[in-house]
């Protein structure tokens, strides 16, 4: 695999791991609260959307949020605030079971039917590697069909899962320059 042969950065080069740029997207995709945790808003919206339902709520104590219920009352009523470090678990906790909850849903329109999602891959930016150094990389665009493994570990924030079945499954449908398109600057599509 390419990536156990190269320094990427090592001459200048800048841009991202395809499949960081996929959960990024993956997580744009997914929506959700757009309030930020740290404002009153933000954290009531994101406790209430975790403590709807038995299953919001047992996901969330999955996801690291464990606090009693007394606390979590206090919270939703408004009584007090959760510190910092709670915050956090919150947010953590929201994005985890908001990924879980439209997954499903999510994996359907990047699948389409097996017709699969356009993606656009954005190559590196070598502006500040020397000339002779620097590869031919240009925009490329292709069709991927098999989003299941990479939807999977999204959900599950598996990262290394995620980078593995990016390399393994997607890239190689470049062709023999797929080494090229493990970095990026930015990796579009669309569902």
């Amino acid at each position: 695999m390419p990536e156990r042969s190269i320094e990427f950065g090592k001459y200048g080069a800048r841009g991202s791991r395809g499949s960081e740029l996929v959960a990024r997207r993956l997580d744009e995709l997914a929506g959700g609260i757009a309030t930020p945790v740290t404002v009153r808003r933000g954290w009531m919206a994101r406790l209430h959307y975790l403590t709807r339902t038995g299953h919001a709520r047992a996901a969330a104590r999955d996801a690291g949020l464990t606090v009693t219920d007394r606390t979590l009352k206090a919270w939703v009523e408004g009584r007090r605030a959760p510190s910092r470090a709670n915050l956090e678990r919150i947010d953590v906790a929201y994005r985890a079971v908001r990924r879980q909850n439209v997954a499903r849903h999510l994996l359907g329109r990047l699948d389409r039917e097996g017709r699969g999602t356009r993606v656009e891959f954005h190559p590196l930016n070598q502006s500040q590697v020397v000339r002779p150094r620097q590869r031919v990389v240009e925009y490329r665009s292709m069709n991927v069909r098999r989003w299941d493994r990479v939807v999977a570990a999204w959900v599950a924030g598996d990262e290394q899962g995620l980078d593995d079945a990016w390399t393994t499954d997607v890239l190689p449908d470049l062709g023999s320059q797929w080494g090229a398109y493990e970095y990026c600057t930015s990796v579009g599509f669309a569902a």
